[in-house]
């Protein structure tokens, strides 16, 4: 099962970027409103097309691995999404990780190889 391992990853990279590009355009807008300014400024923001442009490749993807490996294999490939997004959070963002995170993303981690051995 190690062949699905690197489609899950990028699927998860792109499940992640896309996060990241949702969390960085609605920090650029400023306070949420249900005005249409909001809205007009949120569809012409160009991280906000690449958020969405991000999810759909990762959901073309997701239905390439459902359709030729089982899911009890492919499901818990995606908490590899978790990780990328933690990362993105401390890197990108700057934000402050506690230990205890950190560990849970070594077992994340941990139980990915467990999955995808045979």
């Amino acid at each position: 099962m190690w062949k699905v391992l690197p489609i899950a990853l990028l699927q998860s990279a792109l499940l992640a970027l896309g996060q990241a590009l949702l969390k960085y355009s609605l920090e650029e807008l400023g306070s949420f409103s249900w005005s249409r300014a909001f809205f007009k400024s949120l569809f012409t923001n160009w991280h906000f097309a690449l958020c969405g442009l991000s999810f759909g490749l990762a959901s073309l993807l997701w239905f390439w691995l459902l359709k030729h490996f089982p899911l009890s294999v492919v499901y818990p490939l995606l908490s590899m999404s978790y990780v990328m997004g933690m990362l993105a959070a401390n890197l990108i963002f700057h934000e402050s990780i506690p230990l205890n995170r950190w560990i849970g993303l070594l077992l994340i981690m941990a139980g990915v190889i467990l999955v995808v051995q045979k």
